[in-house]
């Protein structure tokens, strides 16, 4: 099979390379039809995340077709599936208290196990969702990137009367989707570019916000400067909850922190039940992220377009889609 391989910063090559061995009890093989493209493995590519080790397939944002199946899995040969690619060892105490994505031995599809860019990937049917026919593959691949904003507004206390996200990018719109279905009222969006704060005024949100009017703050960028202006945002004792990871050293001001008692939260990832509730909103098409998706592009051009993210300002599209087209 064809798959794209991280040799290191700023290297990708297509290779060929041994199928995936056949499915054991509760494996799937799926052949991706939709795979996203995130922002972390972006970093990953220019080499700014340590999780990430060359030669690496990555791609964990995907949905698909399953072409074969292990014991206890048949039924869900032929299926048409978005897999959660997050797992964790289901006996530590993390995972016994329902935090699997917390879990020291859990486990991403393209981090720690070959990974969706790639003609056939090797995933457990425990993680797989069904989709109907009606709902696209790349809608599919989107089920992921909203469970991280499920989590990121479930972390957030009770009560919030004026939210904002900050950054309109993949994790901000989906996160101020995640909020808006969740009932938070006024949510706002703190964007620089103009068609991607269109974007999010079109799914919902405010254009912008003024200096310590906020309850709670999603900071889905994660710059150093995005941070800062998450906590200007907040009124005293509101909650900056933390999703983005552009940048990992930060200097705040904590004088302010504590005199205005807010809450600093961080928020990784997602669970089961936040994929769930994603992949009931997207099925249901209560979320809707909009009609304009890019098309899937060939795997073939997986390392021009992650030489193109890492390189330049954010392209227009909301989200680039690869697949291969394996026989």
């Amino acid at each position: 099979m064809r798959a794209i391989v991280w040799q290191g910063p700023n290297e990708m090559t297509i290779e060929e390379q041994p199928n995936p061995p056949d499915p054991g009890p509760g494996e799937l093989i799926l052949q991706p039809e939709a795979v996203g493209i995130c922002g972390s493995e972006i970093e990953g590519y220019v080499g700014h995340m340590k999780n990430r080790v060359p030669p690496l397939v990555m791609g964990h944002e995907f949905a698909g077709t399953v072409i074969a199946t292990g014991e206890g899995a048949q039924d869900l040969q032929g299926a048409r599936v978005a897999v959660n690619p997050l797992s964790g060892c289901g006996e530590c105490r993390l995972c016994r208290a329902g935090d699997t994505n917390l879990c020291a031995d859990r486990v991403l599809v393209g981090v720690h196990v070959p990974g969706a860019f790639a003609d056939f990937v090797k995933v457990r049917a425990a993680d797989a969702r069904r989709l109907p026919d009606e709902v696209s593959m790349r809608v599919g691949a989107l089920m992921e990137p909203l469970a991280n904003g499920v989590h990121a507004v479930r972390l957030a206390p009770p009560g919030a009367e004026r939210t904002v996200v900050i950054g309109a990018g993949t994790i901000g719109l989906v996160t101020l989707q995640a909020a808006v279905l969740d009932g938070l009222p006024n949510v706002a969006v703190m964007e620089r570019d103009e068609a991607r704060r269109a974007r999010a005024v079109a799914l919902g949100a405010i254009d912008g916000a003024e200096p310590g009017e906020a309850d709670l703050v999603i900071d889905a960028v994660g710059a150093e400067a995005t941070r800062r202006l998450g906590l200007e945002l907040l009124r005293p004792g509101g909650t900056l909850v933390c999703i983005g990871l552009a940048a990992d050293d930060t200097t705040l001001e904590f004088h302010g922190v504590i005199r205005s008692q807010h809450r600093i939260q961080g928020s990784y990832a997602y669970t089961m039940p936040d994929f769930d509730q994603a992949h009931e909103w997207l099925v249901s098409g209560a979320a809707s992220l909009g009609d304009d998706l890019e098309p899937v592009l060939p795997l073939e051009d997986g390392p021009e377009q992650f030489a193109r993210l890492a390189g330049g300002p954010p392209p227009p599209e909301f989200k680039i889609f690869l697949a291969g087209t394996a026989s």
